[in-house]
């Protein structure tokens, strides 16, 4: 697997990851498949008479492609379960078109109380376009697996 283990891992350790351009399919589809009515997602119309002059894609999708682009190169293969987010923060709006990069840093990490074959890892994840605009903020926990002897 590519993913890390948790005796791989260290407070302080940052991680870039892949980047991808959001389409206009991605956010009708997604927002569609979640039945969000919202017409900032969904009407070009009524979201180009906003403050924003044209659509927005939906925060959750874009929630979600951060943590999918973390995937490959912190937790594929290496963990139990995803335990919780927290802290999600939207600094900027995402149009159709943005590439969304994505960025990890380890920043609490201990071993679990009620599995010795894992600990928890707490990663502040971040979302930026190309230019360093974040788009999205938040914290991720999960439970590693610890490396098997």
């Amino acid at each position: 697997m590519t993913g890390k283990y948790f005796d791989e891992l260290e407070v302080g350790m940052k991680f870039k990851h892949g980047g991808r351009t959001i389409t206009e399919m991605d956010n009708v589809l997604f927002s569609a498949l979640t039945m969000n009515t919202q017409p900032l997602h969904l009407n070009e119309d009524f979201a180009s008479r906003t403050e924003f002059g044209q659509r927005l894609v939906n925060g959750i999708f874009t929630f979600g492609l951060v943590v999918g682009l973390t995937v490959a190169e912190l937790t594929e293969g290496t963990i139990v379960a995803n335990l919780g987010y927290d802290k999600i923060m939207y600094p900027n709006p995402v149009f159709h078109g943005d590439t969304i990069y994505a960025e990890s840093e380890i920043i609490e990490m201990r071993e679990s109380k009620s599995r010795p074959n894992a600990g928890l890892v707490k990663i502040k994840c971040t979302g930026k376009k190309p230019d360093g605009t974040v788009v999205v903020e938040f914290e991720r926990t999960a439970m590693f697996l610890k490396k098997e002897k």
